[in-house]
Parts: C-alpha cells; sequence; structure tokens
C-alpha cells in the first residue's frame, strides 16, 4: 500500500509539467497554484506517514539531550578546574609565605653571621693589640737588658783601666785583706 501511494505521488509530480499547469481553472491540473498546492498537502501526508515529524522530534529530543549532558559535564570541568586553580593558588600563596619566611632567616643569619664576625675582629684586633704591646715591653724589656749589660761591661772594662792604673800592690793587698775579712765575717 506504500509503494502504490509513493508511485501516485511520483506520478503525480512528474505528470504536471509547466505546460499544464498555466491554463484552466484553480481546481484543474492545469493551475500551477492547485498543482503546488496538491503537492505540498502529498508531502505533508508523505512525512507523517512515515512519522518524520516524530522523528526529526526523537533526533532534536536526542540533540538536546546530548548538548545538555555536555553543558553539565562543561560545568563539572569548570567547578574542578576553578577548585584546582583555588588549590593551585592557595599553594602558590603557601609557598610565597614559606619563600619570605626563609629571605627573613637568612636576613637574619647573615646579620648574626655579620655581627659576630664583626665581635670576632674586634677580638682578633684586641688580642693582636695585646700581643703587640707585649712584644714592645719584652723588646723594651730586652733592649734596657741589653744597654745594662753594655753599660755594666763598658763600667767594669773602665773600672779595671783605672784600677789597673792606680791601683798599687799595698792598696792590692789591702783589698784582698779587706775581702777575706768580709768574707770570714759572713760566714762565721
Amino acid at each position: 500500500m506504500k509503494t502504490k501511494i509513493l508511485a501516485a505521488i511520483f506520478v503525480a509530480l512528474f505528470s504536471a509539467s509547466p505546460a499544464f499547469a498555466a491554463k484552466g481553472p484553480f481546481l484543474s491540473f492545469s493551475n500551477t497554484d492547485f498543482v503546488v498546492l496538491l503537492a505540498f498537502i502529498i508531502f505533508l501526508a508523505v512525512l507523517v506517514y512515515f512519522k518524520v515529524p516524530g522523528m526529526l522530534a526523537k533526533i532534536l529530543d536526542d540533540r538536546s539531550l546530548a548538548i545538555k549532558s555536555e553543558l553539565e559535564e562543561a560545568r563539572a570541568l569548570r567547578e574542578e578546574a576553578q577548585s584546582l586553580l583555588a588549590s593551585y593558588e592557595r599553594r602558590n600563596k603557601e609557598v610565597q609565605d614559606q619563600t619570605d619566611r626563609i629571605v627573613a632567616q637568612a636576613k637574619a643569619d647573615a646579620e648574626a653571621t655579620a655581627e659576630q664576625a664583626r665581635i670576632d675582629l674586634s677580638a682578633s684586633v684586641e688580642r693582636r693589640i695585646i700581643a703587640a704591646e707585649e712584644q714592645i715591653v719584652s723588646a723594651q724589656s730586652k733592649a734596657v737588658k741589653e744597654v745594662r749589660d753594655r753599660a755594666i761591661s763598658v763600667a767594669v772594662t773602665a773600672a779595671r783601666d783605672v784600677i789597673k792604673n792606680q791601683m798599687t800592690a799595698a792598696n792590692a793587698n789591702s783589698l784582698i785583706d779587706n775581702a777575706i775579712a768580709e768574707v770570714d765575717a759572713k760566714l762565721h
């Protein structure tokens, strides 16, 4: 039955030529408007018979559901992306805070190290000053001792020369006797 209707539609469509549509009253196949109206009604009947509007509605509904699911998936992805962004921003802030703390600690350590270096340098300079003063005192003592030893040596030489030139045998015997008496008095 479907094939008969389809065959009739095709015969009607192909048999209505523009030459036939140019003549006659409205309800005749000679009238172009009537032929177009009849073809349009048959076309709509065929669409309804084959349930094309239902198929189109189903296709549109399926497409609508697919778009809706894609939108929901896109929303879910957007929310996930926002949560990831918030997480990364939070981590970035934590890392920045940690970096700031490390820099502050490094500055404090550097200042403490510099202060300790100043103290150590001051102590080292003070030790060197004390060592230099001790070397100066030692050198001074050594110089004084050398001068004294040299003075004693010169005095002894001069005294020997004076005594040698002025001493007579009687004076020498008298000095020897006095020295023996002095030693005897100290020992007894």
